[in-house]
């Protein structure tokens, strides 16, 4: 098979996907559609969902150094489907890409891999669980123990990371919404993990130690056709308290927006559209766009109004889908640190 042809059929799935993430508002056909009131399996549900079209096991860390200084870290693991179901081999319909980070003060590091399912090249398990593309991994006895690694061009890392506390149900019990016209999602969140571990980088390598942030997400259709993108925050506050607060940007430039407010002890409380509000405050020029990358944020209800600041403002991930990602600090109300991702910036 020509080569062209051979990365063009790889990449299809991804090509809707990326056209200002408005792919993910098109027509879901055939695929599974999330439902209210849902009941999950764990550990299946850490596992994958390939009736549904599009699901992510997509991790953060906030990082220190010895001496202070602030990194970040992402590793992600997509799957998208070109039709509901699996299948062994090329039969598969399943495509698996995923995304590795590394964001200094100076610098940001961010690389991609693709594969197809049913080859063994990548894929997810959920007990023992494990979530690989190629040699980058995630695994572990269970999600509460895991072992991190991936590297890149000029960066890697080597982490361990240890859930200090529940997992997360975001939205209404896990069913989150994404649109007036009720577009959804399945949503829960590991909010609550320690992590050490190296980073490998250009000047050496770095011994670091933070907190992660793993969110599992799965859906067929979660944006409706108005929507171009979003701005989405989770937020950690030095009193153990936590946020994950997003906004859907609509075409009329009106915002739909969702959050959940997630106690020290995992007890959460989840608020409807409108109650979260995220306001651009400074923007970073970068990849010829310019992008947000200083935000105050308000939930009236638990008294947040805080200023959210990009670490690096330059911290674009300039992939086959392209978008902001990175880690952030937070002062004001409340102080802590955090990640911001915005996709849809044209």
């Amino acid at each position: 098979m020509n080569v062209r042809i051979a990365l063009l059929l790889l990449l299809w799935p991804f090509a809707s996907f990326a056209q200002g993430f408005a792919g993910l508002g098109s027509d879901a056909e055939g695929f599974a559609i999330p439902q209210p009131d849902p009941e999950f399996d764990f550990p299946a549900d850490h596992g994958p969902h390939p009736d549904y079209r599009i699901e992510w096991w997509y991790l953060t860390a906030n990082l220190t150094d010895a001496n202070g200084t602030s990194y970040g870290l992402q590793w992600t693991l997509f799957r998208s489907a070109l039709a509901p179901g699996e299948d062994e081999g090329w039969q598969s319909p399943q495509v698996w890409f995923a995304h590795a980070a590394v964001t200094t003060p100076n610098a940001h590091f961010a690389t991609e891999r693709f594969a197809r399912g049913g080859t063994g090249v990548a894929g997810v398990v959920a007990e023992p669980f494990r979530a690989w593309i190629d040699e980058w991994a995630m695994e572990g006895p269970s999600i509460d123990k895991l072992a991190l690694r991936a590297q890149g061009p000029d960066f890697a890392y080597d982490m361990v990371l240890d859930a200090q506390g529940p997992l997360v149900f975001q939205g209404q019990g896990g069913y989150s919404v994404k649109s007036a016209e009720g577009q959804s999602s399945y949503y829960y969140s590991q909010p609550f993990y320690q992590i050490t571990g190296t980073l490998q980088l250009p000047t050496g390598p770095v011994e670091v130690t933070g907190h992660a942030w793993l969110d599992r997400e799965w859906s067929s259709q979660p944006l409706s056709e108005t929507q171009t993108g979003w701005d989405w925050f989770s937020l950690s506050f030095d009193n153990g308290e936590k946020m994950m607060g997003f906004q859907l940007r609509q075409r009329d430039g009106s915002q739909f927006t969702a959050s959940t407010w997630i106690a020290a002890d995992g007890t959460t409380t989840a608020y409807p559209d409108g109650a979260f509000t995220a306001e651009p405050l400074g923007v970073t020029s970068v990849a010829g766009r310019d992008v947000p990358t200083r935000w105050r944020v308000r939930l009236p209800d638990r008294g947040v109004d805080a200023h959210v600041a990009a670490l690096n403002g330059a911290a674009w991930m300039p992939l086959t889908i392209p978008y902001w990602e990175g880690p952030v600090s937070i002062s004001g109300s409340h102080s802590g640190v955090g990640y911001l991702e915005m996709t849809g910036y044209e």
